[in-house]
């Protein structure tokens, strides 16, 4: 079953780096708050839950990745080499 099957929207390439940047802004939040804050970061209506199950989601990966059952994934370069050549320094 996909997520859109079951009522929970995927999650955009925007949502998720969002998600990632909040992973670090909050890494140390003690506070009861912190799943709040992660679902406010990301944004798009995310809930606690959803971005409960994505971390759940990401620890799976990762823990794959690092016994070598998936590769890890070879995202693209999303650097704009325009913006080197603009600036003269």
């Amino acid at each position: 079953m996909d997520a859109s099957s079951n009522g929970v929207s995927p999650w955009s390439s925007e949502e998720n780096k969002r998600f990632e940047t909040a992973l670090i802004w909050f890494e140390g939040c003690a506070d009861g708050d912190r799943w709040q804050r992660l679902a406010d970061a990301v944004g798009g209506g995310k809930t606690i839950e959803q971005v409960k199950k994505h971390y759940e989601d990401l620890m799976e990966d990762l823990r794959r990745i690092d016994l070598g059952e998936i590769p890890f994934p070879d995202y693209p370069d999303d650097t704009d080499s325009s913006d080197d050549q603009d600036n003269d320094g």
